[in-house]
């Protein structure tokens, strides 16, 4: 079944309050300079490394606690940015266009294809609440999107061990555990990166994770891959403990800053969306402007709240004229919108 968006109370918002976001968070330009290229990393210390990451994720924590009614939006966005990378990793084509095409365009219960499924693996981290992301019952469901063979005993053994290793272990205990377990099991990287983001939200209290490992190329295994051939490279290339670690904090920070300065991003174009609002005449304005929050991208021929295919479009070419969203598709038949 396609996944769509699930708007919670962090998402949506009474469109005739306040349009102005919360002030955006800066970054000090310390901080920016503190976290390592991915060609620094090596020259640095694990304790530098580690402080600028933490650094980087408590800033990060200061806008998911925000709550945004575009929150939706921006963790659809990164997960979109995670799926574009899996999708190299596999050797896949598909582009950003490709992969909204192959979820937006596909109708509820037919097959999103391969691409189209890992971006719902990854849509699944950032729309489920973050106690339900861990259990056998989505993991499960996340590895099937990620084109392994399910393995119900593998995954509840993947479960009991990613149980212990979020309650015991330190932040960098807990990412290297992630990885190491998904390696273990024959899952890859990719999934690796999809357990460190799950288990960081638990850790932190996030209601909904967000996507951060996962936009990292640097730590992919194509999805798919057998056992043997993921951990025969596990075995040659998790060598050096302390580089491993310096490696994905370093990785974490850097994908911390881009989520950062996406959300400042999404923040104003929401805020000139919230703005022309008043503007609108349609019945069913202010719902799809919650869609929009809520959401990466909506395609014009959506069912939304009993609007015409005509009216929808109406409405989509009133707020591209008033400039509150963009056409993401560029083509002129099955356009597709979002902020």
């Amino acid at each position: 079944m396609i996944l769509r968006a699930i708007p919670s109370p962090r998402h949506l918002g009474m469109l005739a309050g306040a349009t102005v976001s919360a002030p955006i968070v800066a970054l000090p330009t310390w901080l920016r300079r503190a976290v390592p290229g991915e060609q620094a990393v090596a020259a640095q210390g694990l304790e530098d490394i580690a402080i600028a990451a933490g650094a980087a994720i408590g800033a990060l924590d200061a806008v998911v606690r925000r709550q945004e009614r575009w929150a939706g939006a921006w963790g659809r966005r990164l997960a979109l940015a995670a799926a574009s990378i899996t999708a190299k990793q596999a050797g896949r084509v598909e582009d950003d266009a490709a992969l909204r095409d192959a979820v937006l365009l596909t109708r509820p219960g037919d097959d999103a294809g391969p691409a189209g499924r890992m971006y719902l693996g990854w849509c699944r981290l950032t729309a489920r609440p973050t106690e339900d992301l861990l259990t056998e019952a989505n993991l499960g469901a996340v590895l099937e999107e990620f084109g392994h063979a399910r393995d119900d005993e593998a995954v509840g053994e993947l479960v009991d061990e990613l149980r212990k290793v979020g309650a015991s272990a330190g932040t960098v205990g807990m990412l290297t555990g992630a990885f190491t377990a998904a390696e273990r099991h024959g899952f890859g990287r990719v999934f690796g990166s999809w357990l460190a983001d799950a288990l960081l939200a638990q850790r932190l209290g996030w209601s909904h994770a967000v996507p951060l490992l996962g936009t990292n190329a640097a730590f992919g295994i194509s999805p798919g891959r057998s056992r043997r051939t993921a951990t025969a490279q596990a075995s040659t290339n998790i060598v050096d403990e302390a580089g491993w670690a310096k490696a994905l904090l370093g990785a974490q920070a850097r994908a911390a800053l881009r989520a950062i300065d996406l959300s400042a991003e999404l923040g104003r174009r929401a805020d000139r969306l919230l703005a022309v609002a008043p503007k609108l005449r349609a019945k069913a304005a202010n719902t799809v402007i919650e869609k929009l929050l809520s959401d990466d991208a909506i395609v014009a021929s959506e069912n939304i709240a009993g609007m015409s295919d005509r009216g929808l479009r109406r409405l989509f070419d009133r707020l591209l004229e008033l400039g509150a969203v963009r056409e993401l598709s560029g083509r002129p038949t099955f356009r597709i919108y979002g902020l």
